[in-house]
């Protein structure tokens, strides 16, 4: 259901997107590159993710959110156990996105509703705290002869198939 964000204030349409938010949530353990997390706040807006909580203190690049990020819930956390220990506290599964270490393929693994999409950095993947604690470590099917998709479009495409699956099964949130 789009929002159309003219004429109304920022906070009923905060209000109106939070009625409608998904209940998945999006997790960076930060990418080296600013300009990947600004693109993966703006993809999740386009899913209405719960929350996008971004690990590390690393600065991100909030023009590549084309001002989406007003309108979505970023948290940062300091460490990769400080989501670890969110996630447990809430009761959310992660849900690590990381070829070098998969143990499923994307088709093939459960994904919850109110899971965490966790996701690494360009160079080093998900850090080891986070792969240990992952109820799941997913890999993405690819088929050319890179070694690993863009961090912002492996985001997008595990997003997509979150929705997806619940949207498919005729739920609504």
């Amino acid at each position: 259901m789009k929002v159309a964000p003219l004429g109304l204030p920022h906070d009923e349409v905060c209000a109106e997107l939070d009625r409608l938010r998904h209940p998945f949530r999006v997790a960076v353990d930060r990418a080296k590159n600013p300009f990947n997390i600004g693109s993966i706040v703006r993809t999740a807006h386009s899913f209405l993710a719960r929350e996008i909580l971004l690990v590390g203190s690393d600065p991100w690049y909030e023009r590549a959110a084309m001002g989406m990020q007003r309108y979505e819930h970023v948290v940062e956390l300091g460490t990769p156990t400080d989501l670890i220990d969110r996630c447990a506290a809430d009761g959310n599964p992660l849900i690590v996105f990381e070829k070098d270490h998969a143990q499923q393929g994307l088709w093939d693994v459960p994904m919850p509703s109110n899971a965490v999409l966790v996701f690494g950095n360009e160079d080093d993947g998900v850090c080891q705290p986070l792969l240990e604690a992952a109820t799941h470590v997913v890999g993405i099917p690819m088929y050319g002869i890179n070694h690993s998709y863009p961090i912002s479009v492996a985001a997008g495409i595990a997003m997509a198939e979150w929705a997806r699956r619940h949207y498919q099964q005729g739920r609504t949130f």
